[in-house]
Formats: structure tokens, C-alpha cells, sequence
């Protein structure tokens, strides 16, 4: 299939803005420190947003936290975050998570992300992995909570069950598959 001169340009447009957005998040990798720094601000706001959230953390066997997840997109999207695993309070892990994408998309959007093991079974097979991969290496349900709103637990059945709050900016399209989870060296 042969791109037509148009339609290349327009790809190399939305890359080099992709890259632009991207980048400055990608290359200020930041040390362990501020990622719990970060991570313990999200938990708090997530608390404050979502009723019955302190409750719920509390069941889990472990929890992944993103704080700060980029997303941008142009026809090609990326996003990517770090964040931190605690297992019991306590921080045991750092973790990346970074995706790709094409399709209709347009913009750029900061968000949190919450990822909670519900069973002991799922968080081994999570920590056992190198480069977990969401649809793929295990399904997350997610679930979408606006401010205000609240954990409804007695429909929740899913091993693992993903929260997405704090959204600023405006992105279509809001979805966890295909995000690449990958433990970092801290």
C-alpha cells in the first residue's frame, strides 16, 4: 500500500507532537522518593473523591499506583507513567507503564491510575512477570469513578480492578488495554 504525500506529512506531524508532549514526561524520570511522595498524594485524593476507597484499599493484597500517566494523541497516541507497588502500606516495587496507539484520538490528558490486586494468586502472577501487559498478560476490570462517586463492592469480582481519576484534560478514548507494565530499577 503506497502513503500518499499528504497523509505522511500529517504522520509526521502528529509524531513529532507526540514526541513534544510526550518527551519532557519520559526523560524527567524521577527517583524513588518522589514517586511515594507522589504515590501517597494520589491515594489521599483518590480517598477524598471516591467513597468507601479507604475500605476497599484496605481488602487488597496489593496496589499499584500511577499518579501522573500522560496521555497524547494525534491519530497516534502514547502514554506513559511511573508509579510504585505496596504490598501492606509499605512500598516493594516500582513500576513504568507506557502504551501506544492508533486510531481517532485528539489531545492531551493527565490522569491517575489505581490498580488493585484483589487476590493473592493474581498479585503473584503480576511480580512473577517481566513486562506485564494488561489484556494480555492479565484482564483488568476498569472502572470508571467521577468525583463524588463511589465503590459499589458487592459487584466487583474481578481479581483485578483498575481505578482512573484526577482527569485533566480532554482525550477520547479511555481504555487500560494494551498498557505495558514494567518493573524499573530504583
Amino acid at each position: 500500500m503506497r502513503i500518499k504525500p499528504v497523509t505522511r506529512s500529517l504522520m509526521c506531524l502528529a509524531i513529532l507532537v507526540l514526541m513534544a508532549v510526550l518527551a519532557p514526561s519520559m526523560a524527567a524520570a524521577v527517583d524513588a522518593r518522589e514517586i511515594d511522595v507522589s504515590v501517597n498524594v494520589a491515594i489521599e485524593q483518590f480517598q477524598q473523591e471516591v467513597k468507601g476507597a479507604k475500605q476497599f484499599l484496605a481488602k487488597a493484597n496489593g496496589i499499584l499506583i500511577f499518579p501522573k500517566v500522560v496521555k497524547a494523541g494525534l491519530g497516534i497516541g502514547g502514554e506513559y507513567g511511573e508509579g510504585a507497588l505496596r504490598i501492606g502500606g509499605k512500598t516493594v516495587d516500582y513500576y513504568s507503564t507506557a502504551a501506544a496507539s492508533i486510531g481517532f484520538q485528539l489531545g492531551v490528558q493527565k490522569k491517575s491510575i489505581i490498580i488493585v490486586f484483589l487476590t493473592k494468586e493474581a498479585l503473584a502472577k503480576f511480580r512473577k512477570s517481566e513486562g506485564w501487559k494488561v489484556g494480555v498478560d492479565g484482564s483488568v476490570a476498569l472502572i470508571k469513578v467521577g468525583a463524588g462517586g463511589s465503590i459499589d463492592t458487592t459487584n466487583i469480582k474481578d481479581p483485578i480492578v483498575a481505578f482512573v481519576f484526577g482527569q485533566k484534560g480532554l482525550m477520547y478514548n479511555l481504555t487500560l488495554e494494551g498498557s505495558k507494565l514494567t518493573k524499573l530499577d530504583k
